[in-house]
């Protein structure tokens, strides 16, 4: 969809894939999916997008993407062996061997090093949850905190900070991705970790708890937010961390510093599992419901924008543009200026 203000937005016909992440780099949007016929597509407008092909074999289930060092780099979740690869413009890319056929489920770029973490271990290879890049085509395996089950990783201050929903202690951190220690957090599920205003926030799938740290050592004691629902994305923007929800009565919640929460009403009940902030504006897509788009210039105040009825798996912000994409739906990509 195209806008002038960020409200209306356009369906753009893409292929029948399933598209799982997105990001914006040099001017360019590249989104990766799982297929089954087209796994990476990008765009310099947000209006005209162009399916790319990737290297021989690149039957894969690809979850996530980033820019760093003037290229993009892809993780798979699923597949053969070369569950890496890298690209200087979004348009060609190449394989790197990833150390194992494990679930790899996030990535993040800092202090000039790549880092991705997985949610298994799937043979193959050094049994570890992470591994590192300086340039995104060679990874070494690196020795986790613990064998958890790391679903997302950020970086900030100088320091990667990953979380798990699983095991004792479910926060690591690292100041260069390879040696990594044990930070000892409330064990909640704790699904998605994000930096801003100074500090790391996670927050905890199926409960009410929010954890923060200014430097990924120290942890608050959880914050009970007094609000039960099924929390999955978080962004921060304009002084505030707001995170949305799959569940529950108030399916938005904001805080200022990460500490104290305040539980917002959604524009509607839906199943708000993405979220992100940019031109002065928070965007949040559904799964589910009837109006899939919801907008707020704070977190606060929501109204509901009218989109296709698709599975939206995430929303980007990037050179004037919000981008959306779908892993299931007709119009699997949608724009907005």
């Amino acid at each position: 969809m195209t806008s002038p203000d960020g409200i209306t937005w356009t369906a753009r016909g893409s292929s029948t894939d399933g598209w799982a992440g997105i990001t914006f780099g040099n001017g360019t949007f590249v989104a990766v999916g799982m297929g089954p016929t087209n796994y990476v597509m990008t765009s310099t407008d947000g209006i005209t997008w162009t399916n790319r092909s990737v290297p021989t074999g690149g039957i894969q289930g690809w979850s996530a993407v980033t820019w760093g060092n003037n290229k993009f780099v892809a993780i798979s979740f699923t597949g053969f062996n070369d569950r890496v690869m890298t690209s200087a413009d979004g348009a060609t890319w190449t394989y790197a061997q990833a150390i194992h056929n494990g679930n790899w489920s996030s990535i993040a770029y800092g202090n000039n090093t790549f880092v991705a973490t997985a949610t298994s271990f799937g043979g193959g290879g050094s049994m570890a949850y992470v591994m590192t890049s300086t340039d995104g085509t060679t990874w070494t395996s690196r020795t986790q905190a613990e064998a958890n089950q790391w679903t997302s990783v950020a970086y900030g201050n100088g320091v990667f900070v990953a979380v798990a929903p699983t095991g004792t202690n479910r926060v690591m951190t690292s100041p260069n991705g390879i040696t990594w220690t044990a930070r000892s957090v409330f064990a909640a599920d704790w699904k998605s970790v994000t930096y801003g205003g100074g500090k790391f926030v996670a927050l905890a799938y199926g409960g009410d708890a929010v954890i923060t740290s200014t430097d990924g050592v120290t942890w608050s004691a959880p914050s009970s937010v007094g609000i039960f629902n099924d929390w999955f994305g978080i962004a921060y923007g304009n002084g505030v961390f707001v995170a949305v929800a799959e569940t529950g009565t108030n399916r938005v919640m904001t805080s200022p510093d990460g500490v104290t929460w305040t539980g917002r009403t959604a524009a509607e009940a839906n199943g708000w599992g993405n979220i992100t902030y940019g031109n002065g504006l928070f965007v949040a897509v559904a799964s589910s419901g009837t109006n899939r788009v919801m907008t707020s210039p704070d977190g606060i105040t929501w109204t509901a924008r009218a989109a296709e009825a698709n599975f939206w798996q995430a929303v980007a912000a990037g050179d004037g543009y919000f981008m959306a994409i779908a892993a299931s739906g007709t119009n699997r990509l949608m724009v907005s200026t």
